[in-house]
């Protein structure tokens, strides 16, 4: 018995779902930007519904409007005739999705919307449809063929309904002059939220997690000093904070190499002056990014002075800060 050709299948599919996004090109029109305007002008949210495999789209349409400024989510059809059409406000825009246009139990619920004068959109494959006849706007998905060889399993329709709510959301983000900073906002645990929104003063070591000795303190002292808050290092400063130097692991080789005694040898003797600093205020991957242009392990935090040598030590951090909250 010969081996089925996987492969030449999805090429096929791959073949097909591609012309089917080509065809509906021809639907960006003026309906959709009328679409556009009318959620971009309107006060409430945008819902979505659909029912099956449009169902599953779109719920991923409402979570790509949500994380990309237009507040949005998915309601089910046959859960908002029981009850969770209480959701859905007068101001609202409701979007229903349907290849066919026939969905029963879409339908049902449109005397409601226009009872309650909730502006609807239809998305189907069919612009006779009912859907389509009875919604305020119709944004057309008809494709020329499923990849689907029975013509029965939702394939290149769905790709071009997802395709559909794709460009619906990207255009109102251009519209809106959404940026990354917004986005992040929606997705502060994902690692865009930590890249563009945690701050080094969020995960820095301050008061006493600081390390900190005067230039007087001997080497073994300063040790202690680096041993006891784990960074590696310590900073030098004065009675007002300001920093003189730093002093880190690396540097404690140096001298052992030179031979200096550790036991009568003051810190400030042998601290490097002039280390690199930064805000506190820096975004944590604009600090990772110095610490690697400078090929450094540790990074100082100062609150800048009016005056040179007036920088005030406020915070200290290591690469394994970074790596632990997931910036690295």
């Amino acid at each position: 018995m010969s081996r089925f050709d996987y492969i030449q299948s999805a090429k096929r599919v791959l073949d097909i779902e591609v012309q089917a996004l080509k065809h509906i090109e021809h639907y960006f029109d003026d309906q959709f930007a009328a679409v556009c305007d009318t959620i971009l002008n309107h006060a409430g949210k945008v819902i979505v519904m659909g029912m099956g495999k449009s169902g599953h789209i779109g719920k991923k349409i409402a979570a790509t409007l949500a994380s990309t400024g237009t507040s949005a989510f998915f309601v089910h059809p046959g859960e908002a005739a029981h009850g969770d059409l209480g959701m859905v406000e007068a101001k609202d825009l409701v979007i229903a999705i349907s290849n066919s246009g026939e969905s029963d139990e879409i339908l049902g619920l449109f005397p409601v919307f226009k009872r309650l004068g909730i502006r609807t959109v239809s998305m189907t494959g069919k612009p006779e449809s009912s859907m389509a006849k009875l919604s305020d706007f119709h944004l057309q998905i008809t494709v020329p063929k499923e990849a689907c060889p029975l013509g029965l399993a939702p394939t290149s329709s769905s790709t071009a309904t997802l395709v559909m709510g794709d460009a619906l959301a990207v255009a109102l983000l251009e519209a809106r002059g959404f940026n990354e900073q917004d986005f992040a906002l929606s997705h502060p645990g994902g690692a865009l939220g930590r890249k563009l929104l945690l701050k080094l003063s969020d995960i820095m070591h301050s008061g006493d997690a600081l390390p900190t000795v005067s230039a007087d303190t001997l080497v073994r002292d300063a040790l202690l000093e680096i041993s006891d808050k784990g960074l590696g290092m310590t900073t030098i400063i004065d009675e007002h904070q300001h920093l003189l130097g730093l002093f880190t692991d690396g540097d404690l080789r140096r001298i052992l190499d030179k031979r200096i005694d550790i036991h009568t040898t003051k810190i400030g003797e042998v601290m490097t002056e002039n280390p690199t600093t930064t805000s506190p205020h820096l975004l944590a991957a604009e600090g990772l990014h110095l610490m690697q242009s400078k090929n450094i392990n540790g990074l100082i935090l100062v609150e800048q002075g009016k005056l040179a040598g007036q920088d005030k030590v406020v915070g200290a951090l290591n690469m394994h800060d970074l790596l632990k909250a997931g910036v690295v």
